[in-house]
């Protein structure tokens, strides 16, 4: 094997679900533990196909997804090199990760940093129009749950119309950031017997989806921040006996 592997634990990977994805993991590791520090030169596309067991298109892939991260960047001709900047890089979550209980709990409480402001926030700034647009939001649950749906879309647009309502463009685009993936039960799907029923566990979710309405139609910031900081609480908490009961099976 060439020596610009030798230093490396490109191994073989085990058959996975996803061979780009655990290749981009494996590299990035690499990257971010310093092996291959800012702006040195990865191994060719044959070292790695060869050190890794996978093929050309893995390969290639992983690099394109490397690049969108901000790890690396490529020179035509030359190769790929490590970004001087990789200890910058921009933040991500990785939706895939979002699959295991313990990062939609993570996720959780990265929400209650942001909502609970953006839920008081909401209570001083929204307009009038706004305050329509968060009851009609809420209405759709409504409608949603009489038709023993999910909610997932009608969720997020209640949680993205309060996120408006703050005046603030970057509590939206955090919440776009995050996609319908701010909606637990949109990674987790949790089995009908966890659950005494989808309807009345939806039920009791928009109960608290009105508290922080309500706070919000009647200008009270603290309510409202205190109504949200109870939904996201509860429902780290619905998520939290989960996974201890997953740990256990």
């Amino acid at each position: 094997m060439s020596r610009s592997t030798d230093k490396l634990s490109l191994r073989p990977l085990s058959p996975p679900r996803n061979l780009t994805r655990e290749a981009v993991d494996r590299l990035a590791s690499e990257i971010t533990s310093g092996k291959l520090q800012p702006g040195a030169r990865l191994p060719t596309e044959q070292e790695m196909m060869s050190a890794m067991g996978v093929s050309r298109t893995v390969v290639r892939e992983a690099v394109a997804a490397l690049r969108a991260e901000g790890l690396i960047v490529t020179r035509q001709g030359v190769g790929a090199f490590v970004a001087a900047g990789v200890l910058r890089r921009p933040f991500r979550i990785d939706p895939e990760g979002l699959r295991s209980l313990a990062e939609v709990l993570n996720v959780m409480e990265l929400r209650l940093g942001v909502e609970v402001e953006s839920a008081g926030l909401a209570a001083e700034r929204a307009s009038p129009a706004q305050q329509r647009a968060i009851g009609d939001a809420l209405k759709a649950i409504d409608r949603a749950i009489e038709r023993n749906e999910s909610a997932i879309d009608e969720d997020y647009a209640l949680h993205m119309t309060i996120a408006e309502a703050t005046g603030n463009g970057h509590f939206v685009r955090f919440l776009e950031y995050l996609g319908r993936y701010i909606i637990p039960r949109q990674s987790i799907r949790v089995e009908s017997g966890r659950v005494s029923g989808q309807r009345a566990y939806l039920e009791k979710i928009q109960g608290e989806h009105r508290a922080i309405v309500s706070a919000i139609r009647s200008r009270d910031p603290a309510a409202a921040r205190d109504a949200m900081r109870r939904h996201l609480t509860s429902g780290r908490e619905r998520y939290r006996k989960l996974a201890a009961v997953e740990v256990q099976a």
